[in-house]
């Protein structure tokens, strides 16, 4: 490969390049940002894009919400270094989609006006289940943010050949301010016309960068994979399971584990959620789900042939060795087969898939506080529409500084974005889905089933991460001679996992039925029936969603 490709400032590529390609996004994105706030007359607007987006423009604005960086470069580069096991998140995040579609998807759509809590709170006890519904959304809010904070910062430093703390800190700042911008400004309209234009940019650039490395290989993929094989890290075999997860018992239970948090967190992050709220019926929400499907299935292929390719034309010494390690596999590549320019692009594609991530997480969360605890909880409904969405944008202000402080920190301690996105998949089907599934198709389920399964879910997952080998006590890396776990120096882990899944599901599952079980609280039939009609047909999912 070129020799020029690492330059000695850890640069990849021409920072001028890169800087024109990344503003011209911006400068696209927020015209349409500013043309879409024009249309922001209501809570619903601000909230739900007016609830007039189709299921064709839902569908890619699902995948540019869901393909986040962790997808586009951590995928790719886990594929290039581990071939097969790699694969398989891929395989569990697509999935994840068969269980929102034929669980949550049209439910949901036609029982919320605007977040998780409007489902969960409906034949329930107001206070206490919107604060819980409103704490999870947070906290899984809050992790994703976080992860992706730290990811812009680390490939825009890269990128822009940017050295130092202070500028490092700098980058993530005006990551945020942009992150900001889109949220008060565009609402959710802006927002989905950002990760619709990220989404086609995304596809469009990984279907290039697939075709290019298939002509390499004249269009063979036995070629491309024999190649991969042969610059394969010394007895690994890429083409083959156990490269990664099957080196132990352990580690098998850890896939399992993992696994089990992709495949049932998707249907319970709230960013994904409410996104069903935008479409004007049960048909479209379907539609969108469907789309998604298909969009992202498409991407995941491409990430294959990508993920193989870089480690075919790269090789996985040179990409564990540039700064960034696995996430620089894409760049590594697209530098390889197109130069500047093409890595340029990338990279411009790259920096889009993180701000469209981030905008739909922070009106999330911001809708979430102002919606489910200010008007709902504090004002017990007392507070008109404008009301609500201002104290949503001043949350959405809070909520980004919050998360450009963590990211600050994160990015310069190096933690593990990928833990930390697995982390939020696991906290959403522990804290979340349970509560869901159970709301929607449980008609015994009480106020005091619910706080035990979202809290109970929450805690477990948290304490078990906190004493993992992810923070502590993971054995030393010997061609590193580092712990890939967040303290080096200290052992304080007793759980042998990495992703609590496999744990903490199950048990908010059976806290939900044990808390119903042991409730004194007689269930509401009357709003079941209705939860249960509403929920099937869509008959009042305009009401108001409130006792």
């Amino acid at each position: 490969m070129p020799d020029t490709l690492l330059a000695a400032d850890a640069t990849i590529g021409s920072p001028a390049v890169n800087i024109s390609i990344f503003g011209v996004f911006v400068l696209v994105t927020l015209v349409i940002t500013f043309r879409a706030s024009r249309n922001n007359a209501s809570a619903a607007d601000y909230y739900a894009a007016g609830r007039n987006i189709s299921g064709t423009q839902n569908g890619l604005a699902i995948a540019g919400d869901y393909l986040s960086a962790a997808s586009f470069l951590g995928i790719a580069g886990a594929i290039a270094v581990y071939g097969y096991d790699g694969f398989l998140y891929s395989i569990g995040f697509l999935v994840a989609w068969l269980v929102a579609l034929l669980l949550v998807a049209e439910l949901m759509r036609n029982t919320a006006r605007y977040t998780m809590a409007d489902v969960l709170a409906f034949r329930m006890r107001q206070g206490p289940v919107r604060t819980a519904a409103a704490i999870s959304t947070l906290a899984v809010s809050l992790f994703y943010l976080l992860a992706q904070m730290a990811g812009a910062g680390g490939l825009v430093t890269l990128l822009l050949g940017v050295t130092g703390e202070a500028a490092q800190a700098l980058v993530v700042v005006l990551v945020g301010a942009l992150m900001i911008i889109y949220v008060l400004v565009g609402g959710m309209r802006g927002t989905t016309y950002v990760q619709i234009i990220k989404a086609t940019l995304l596809i469009a650039g990984a279907l290039v960068m697939t075709l290019w490395v298939l002509t390499k290989f004249g269009f063979n993929l036995s070629a491309l994979l024999g190649d991969a094989q042969a610059l394969a890290v010394e007895g690994r075999d890429v083409t083959a399971p156990g490269a990664q997860y099957g080196a132990s018992s352990t580690s098998k239970l850890d896939f399992v584990s993992l696994g089990l948090a992709l495949v049932l967190g998707t249907a319970g992050l709230p960013h994904v959620l409410m996104r069903f709220y935008t479409v004007p019926t049960a048909k479209d929400a379907r539609r969108s789900v469907v789309w998604a499907i298909w969009l992202i299935g498409v991407f995941y292929l491409f990430s294959l042939v990508i993920g193989y390719g870089a480690g075919a034309l790269v090789g996985p010494e040179t990409i564990l060795g540039a700064p960034g390690a696995v996430n620089s596999a894409a760049p590594l590549l697209a530098f390889e087969l197109g130069g500047t320019v093409l890595l340029g692009i990338i990279a411009g594609v790259a920096f889009a898939t993180i701000l469209a991530v981030v905008a739909g997480l922070t009106i999330t969360a911001s809708a979430s506080f102002a919606h489910d605890v200010y008007a709902s909880v504090i004002k017990k409904g007392q507070v008109s529409p404008n009301g609500e969405v201002r104290v949503a944008r001043i949350t959405a202000v809070v909520i980004g500084a919050i998360s450009i402080g963590l990211g600050i920190l994160a990015l310069q301690a190096g933690l593990n974005i990928a833990f930390l996105v697995a982390l939020a998949f696991a906290v959403a089907a522990s804290a979340n889905l349970p509560t869901i599934l159970y709301t929607l198709f449980w008609k015994r389920f009480t106020t005091q089933g619910a706080l035990w399964s979202m809290y109970g879910g929450l805690i477990t997952c948290l304490v078990l991460i906190i004493f993992s080998p992810v923070v502590s006590g993971a054995p030393v890396n010997p061609a590193t001679g580092l712990s890939p776990s967040l303290f080096q120096d200290v052992d304080f882990s007793w759980f042998p996992l990495n992703n609590p899944g496999l744990v903490s599901i199950p048990l908010s599952f059976f806290l939900g039925w044990l808390g119903t079980v042991l409730s004194k609280e007689k269930p509401d039939l009357d709003k079941n029936a209705e939860l249960e009609v509403r929920s099937l047909t869509g008959i009042g999912a305009e009401k108001a969603v409130q006792h």
